[in-house]
C-alpha cells in the first residue's frame, strides 16, 4: 500500500467531480487507486420528496463508487456521506441520504462519468465484445451489466419526420421481418417496428401525424398502410426498386426467347467430332497418344519401372523405391508399352453400361448430348447404374486428342439481362458485340432493349411525363414478360409517377438496413427486438 501527500490543484485537475467533497487520502492497493473522501458537515440538503431543507444529521455511512481509470489503473472512491432527518410533518419520508452532484447517483456503484463510458461501450459493442473492451479500459464489468445499462436508457424523443422512409429488414431471413422508419431529411432512424404488417405501420402513422411524404418500395402492404394511416401524404415509389423490378421482367423475357441465343449454324449432328464418333463405335485412334494426368503418370512410372528392373531390382524393391504398390509394379513391368496400359484400362471389364452402349452410341450420333436425358432413357430400359458412371464413360471420349473444337457456349439469360440493364458505357467491347449479335438474331429482345433504355432515361431525367407513352409502347409489343411489370405500375401509378418526378428515394433507408445487419451479426444474430431497437435509435 502506498499513499501520497495531497496536492489540491493536481487532484482536482484529474478529478474535477471531487470539488464538492473533502479528499482525505489517495492510496494505491494491489494496482487500484483508492480515494478516501467525505462530504462537508455544514451543508444543508433538501428532501427529495418535499424539498424541505434539513441540517439535522441522522448518521453517516461509507459507499464505494467506481470511477474512470487513471494511468491504466482502476479508481475507486470511498465516500463518507450523511443521512439526514426530514422534519416536515406532512412528508412520508423520515430520513434521506445525500447525493453529490456529478459524483453519485442513487443506488449506483459507478460515477456518472464512468456510466456514460459504459453506456457508450454497450451501445457500440453490446454485451460480450463490450465486456472485453472494458477489461482493457480497467473498468471491468460483465456483459449483463452492459446490456442492463443500455436497456435502462430512455428512448429518444424525436419529432415526426416530414419525409418518412420505410422498408423491412430481416430478424431471420425468409422467416421473421421487422420494419425500420427513417427521417429522409436527417437520414436518422425514427423507430423500429416488430413486424412488417400493414396494420402496425398504419397504427404508427395514425399516432404520428404530420408526415407529408412517404418513400417506400413496391410492397402492397406498405402502400395500403400509408393510405390508411396518412391519406394526405404523398407516396413515392423508390427508383432502385423500380429498376430492380424491371430487371426481373427483362430476365423473364430473355428466358422466354432462349432459343434465339444458340448459334443458328450449330446443328445437333455437328456436335460430336469425328474422333469422338470413332471412339463411340468402338474404333481406336492409333495415331493419337492418350492424354491426361493418368496417361502422364503411367508413362513416367513405366519408364522408371523398366529402368529399375534392368538394374536388377525385384518387384518389391521397385515398389518401395517408387512408393507404389507391388501390384502396380507388376502391371507396369509386364506391359510392353505404356500406351497399352492406358488404352486397355477399360478393356476386359464388364460394366453395367455394356448392354446399353450400342443404344447410347446411336443416340449420341443423332445429336443427343444431354447426359441427364440419356440416363433417364436407359434407366427406363433397365439400367441399374448411377448417373456418375454414365458421365465417366462419356468423359474419356471428350478427352481424345485431335477432337473438333467445341462450339461456343451461348450467353446465359442472366448475362444478357445484365447487358441490357447496365449502362452501355460500362460494357466491354466483347460484351457489346455479343449483345449486338443476340439482338440482331431476336427482334423481341431488340424491342426489350429499346424499352429498357427509354425507362432508364425516365429514371435519370425524372421525366414522369413520358411514363404513359412508355406504358402504351410496351403493351403494343408482344412481350408478356414486360406486360406484368406494366400492370404492376398501373396498379401503383401515383407512387410511381411521384418517384419519377420527386427527388426523394429510399437510399437512406437501405443504408440503415445494412447498419442493422451489421448490428445483428455483431450480436451473433441473438439480439431481441428491444435491444436491437435501443442500439439502432441511440447509437
Amino acid at each position: 500500500m502506498a499513499s501520497w501527500p495531497l496536492c489540491d490543484d493536481l487532484l482536482y485537475l484529474l478529478f474535477p467531480h471531487l470539488e464538492k467533497v473533502l479528499v482525505e487520502q489517495v492510496s494505491r492497493v494491489d494496482g487500484t487507486v483508492w480515494i478516501s473522501a467525505r462530504t462537508p458537515a455544514d451543508v444543508a440538503l433538501a428532501c427529495p420528496d418535499c424539498r424541505v431543507v434539513s441540517r439535522r444529521v441522522h448518521s453517516r455511512y461509507r459507499r464505494k463508487v467506481a470511477d474512470t481509470a487513471v494511468g491504466g489503473q482502476p479508481v475507486v472512491i470511498e465516500l463518507s456521506v450523511r443521512r439526514l432527518f426530514c422534519d416536515a410533518p406532512d412528508c412520508c419520508r423520515r430520513t434521506f441520504a445525500e447525493q453529490v452532484e456529478g459524483l453519485t447517483i442513487r443506488y449506483a456503484r459507478y460515477t456518472p462519468c464512468l456510466l456514460e463510458v459504459l453506456r457508450a461501450v454497450g451501445l457500440a459493442l453490446a454485451g460480450r465484445a463490450g465486456a472485453r473492451l472494458t477489461a482493457v479500459m480497467a473498468a471491468v464489468v460483465s456483459r449483463v451489466t452492459l446490456l442492463s445499462l443500455v436497456m435502462a436508457l430512455p428512448d429518444p424523443v424525436l419529432p415526426t419526420p416530414r419525409v418518412l422512409g420505410v422498408d423491412d429488414f430481416a430478424f431471420r431471413r425468409r422467416q421473421v421481418y421487422g420494419t425500420v422508419l427513417i427521417d429522409c431529411l436527417t437520414r436518422k432512424p425514427v423507430d423500429l417496428l416488430p413486424n412488417r404488417q400493414g396494420e402496425t405501420f398504419a397504427a404508427w402513422l395514425s399516432t404520428h401525424p404530420g408526415v407529408k411524404v412517404i418513400c417506400r418500395d413496391r410492397a402492397e402492404a406498405y402502400g395500403q398502410a400509408a393510405t390508411a394511416g396518412a391519406p394526405a401524404a404523398i407516396q413515392v415509389a423508390d427508383r432502385w426498386h423500380l429498376w430492380h423490378n424491371l430487371a426481373q421482367a427483362v430476365e423473364r423475357c430473355v428466358r422466354q426467347h432462349q432459343r434465339c441465343l444458340r448459334e443458328p449454324n450449330a446443328s445437333a449432328s455437328d456436335l460430336p467430332s469425328p474422333a469422338t464418333q470413332m471412339r463411340l463405335t468402338g474404333q481406336i485412334v492409333a495415331s493419337a497418344d492418350p492424354e491426361g494426368r493418368y496417361a502422364d503418370r503411367t508413362r513416367d512410372q513405366h519408364a522408371a519401372v523398366q529402368t529399375l528392373r534392368e538394374q536388377g531390382y525385384s518387384l518389391r524393391a521397385t515398389a518401395h523405391h517408387l512408393g507404389i504398390t507391388v501390384r502396380r509394379v507388376r502391371q507396369l513391368a509386364h506391359a510392353a508399352t505404356w500406351q497399352d496400359l492406358v488404352t486397355d484400362r477399360w478393356q476386359g471389364r464388364y460394366h453395367l453400361l455394356d448392354p446399353y452402349k450400342e443404344y447410347l452410341h446411336h443416340r449420341w450420333q443423332e445429336g443427343c448430348t444431354n447426359l441427364v436425358r440419356l440416363h433417364a432413357e436407359i434407366t427406363e430400359r433397365g439400367y441399374l447404374g448411377s448417373y456418375n458412371s454414365l458421365c465417366a464413360y462419356f468423359r474419356r471420349f471428350r478427352q481424345v486428342k485431335g477432337r473438333a473444337p467445341a462450339q461456343p457456349v451461348p450467353p446465359s439469360a442472366r448475362e444478357i439481362t445484365a447487358w441490357l440493364t447496365r449502362h452501355p458505357d460500362s460494357l466491354t467491347d466483347i460484351d457489346k458485340q455479343r449483345l449486338k449479335v443476340v439482338l440482331t438474331r431476336c427482334p423481341e429482345l431488340h424491342a426489350v432493349s429499346g424499352h429498357v433504355r427509354s425507362f432508364a432515361g425516365m429514371l435519370t431525367d425524372l421525366a414522369a411525363d413520358r411514363l404513359q407513352g412508355w406504358l402504351a409502347a410496351v403493351l403494343a409489343d408482344d412481350l408478356p414478360g414486360l406486360h406484368s411489370f406494366v400492370y404492376g405500375i398501373q396498379r401503383d401509378l401515383p407512387a410511381v409517377t411521384a418517384g419519377l418526378s420527386l427527388p426523394w428515394s429510399s437510399a437512406a433507408v437501405e443504408g440503415q438496413v445494412n447498419r442493422i445487419k451489421t448490428l445483428k451479426r455483431q450480436m451473433f444474430g441473438r439480439a431481441g427486438f428491444l435491444l436491437l431497437r435501443k442500439r439502432v435509435l441511440l447509437a
